[in-house]
């Protein structure tokens, strides 16, 4: 039996490829630790005016970003420094899924994201497996509805076939290419799941807009 081909991947845009601007902020952010620093500073999209789902040139035209944007501009960032754009998929049982950035450095996993949440941002190469970088998630990822169910990982050259670097319009085909790819499913467990809950939400009652910084495994985020 013949093996299937694999599709040719195509090389990443050249600078011709991007704004002055675009360019700029590519140049200046080398590493995934100078992107997360980027996407941290960068206001969040709220979405007030509707949902979009912008690619790198949208992020900064706006200058916010949600998750997904700001993978799809860690992904476009660092691509140009020789890393795969490789997006992680977190599952939640109350479908509101993350997605990060990931990326391997000497053998090790580590993640680029934005988000509303402290817990839920980057994570330093310091895991040996996809699944235990997960795992640095399941914590942090519980609030009033989150717990994590699954995850997967992508290759944004073959997920979609659209231009998810550099369109001018919302990329939606890649929020569904995300949701109908293959996930893992991941156990955890629910006692601990109550504990964290009850802990999340005293420190709400306590602390109604505060960050939530409590995790012990603080000195793993990127």
């Amino acid at each position: 039996m013949k093996k299937k081909l694999q599709p040719a991947l195509l090389p990443p845009p050249g600078r011709d490829a991007f704004r002055p601007r675009e360019w700029a902020i590519i140049e200046r952010c080398r590493t995934p630790r100078q992107v997360q620093e980027f996407l941290r500073a960068l206001p969040y999209n709220w979405e007030r005016q509707g949902e979009t789902l912008r690619t790198y040139r949208q992020v900064v035209r706006h200058w916010s970003a949600h998750c997904l944007e700001g993978a799809l501009t860690a992904a476009t960032i660092l691509e140009q420094h020789g890393y795969p754009p490789l997006l992680l998929d977190l599952e939640s049982q109350d479908t509101l899924d993350h997605v990060l950035f990931l990326f391997r450095r000497r053998g090790r996993w580590g993640t680029v994201a934005r988000s509303r949440d402290a817990g839920l941002h980057g994570r330093k190469p310091v895991f040996r497996t996809v699944r235990e970088l997960v795992g640095s998630y399941v914590d942090p990822y519980v609030d009033g509805s989150g717990r994590i169910t699954g995850y997967g990982v992508a290759d944004l050259r073959t997920l979609v076939k659209g231009d998810w670097r550099l369109s001018e319009k919302n990329v939606w085909e890649v929020e569904r290419a995300l949701i109908r790819m293959p996930h893992r499913k991941l156990r955890t467990s629910s006692r601990r799941y109550q504990a964290v809950l009850r802990q999340f939400r005293e420190f709400r009652e306590r602390h109604p807009n505060a960050p939530v910084t409590f995790y012990a495994n603080k000195h793993q985020w990127l």
